[in-house]
């Protein structure tokens, strides 16, 4: 099969297009044929960064697809089914071999490229307001960088959630797209002092939850806004 493979960690010019042998399904996994694959931060950082683990090592991390074959011990997949996947390598060839509790039905009328993008991004979010957010109905959540990936993700899960969302974001088209998809409150943090909008939106209570995918230059900011009580996460 046909893959994207790299031996040295660089630039996108180490990125070679190759024949590799297929993958073999393990008896927990499935066996998708690749229709479309996600290229994730990841992905970019570990192919400029990381040494391969072996020869030929296949990039990438997520992926969608159709199941062609199933491990003996699968019984929740079947062949034929539409899935989008995730694991840490693999995803950029044609065939992929990944355990099937890594992957997750396709809606129907759901593209496929837009299933392939979905894994990384929406399930970071929801293990960060959920897992180690515990976020709630009725609840107030700042998420940092609203426009990135995990940002716009997390925008449209807490919204469904029932909270009320808040997130830091700069120019007005960004702002108008977030409003969109469920944000409450857009903070551009180019124009505004974050912590003094959190506090004159919550009426100086505080978030109840932080979402911060950054860091290092927001820290400061997302203390300052939570409540006494309030959860910091970082992604």
């Amino acid at each position: 099969m046909k893959a994207a493979v790299y031996d040295c960690p660089g630039s996108p010019d180490v990125l070679r297009y190759v024949d590799v042998p297929e993958p073999v399904c393990a008896s927990d996994g499935v066996l998708i044929r690749i229709e479309a694959a996600a290229i994730e931060g990841g992905d970019l950082i570990n192919r400029a960064s990381t040494p391969a683990p072996h020869p030929d090592f296949v990039v990438g991390y997520a992926a969608a697809g159709k199941i062609i074959a199933i491990g003996e011990s699968v019984s929740d997949r079947h062949v034929g089914q539409r899935v989008t996947s995730f694991d840490l390598a693999g995803s950029h060839a044609e065939l992929r071999a990944v355990t099937a509790s890594r992957t997750w039905l396709v809606p129907e009328g759901l593209d496929m490229v837009a299933a392939a993008a979905l894994p990384i991004a929406f399930g970071t979010a929801h293990h960060c307001l959920f897992a180690r957010g515990d976020l709630k109905r009725g609840e107030t959540v700042l998420i940092q960088a609203g426009a990135g990936g995990v940002g716009l993700a997390a925008i449209q899960l807490a919204q469904q959630a029932g909270a009320t969302v808040l997130a830091t974001v700069s120019g007005s088209e960004r702002i108008e797209r977030l409003l969109g998809l469920g944000l409450d409150h857009a903070i551009d943090h180019h124009l505004t002092d974050i912590v003094a909008s959190v506090m004159y939106l919550t009426e100086g209570r505080g978030v109840d939850l932080v979402v911060d995918p950054v860091g290092a230059t927001t820290l400061q900011n997302s203390l300052a806004a939570l409540r006494p009580e309030g959860r910091l996460v970082f992604v």
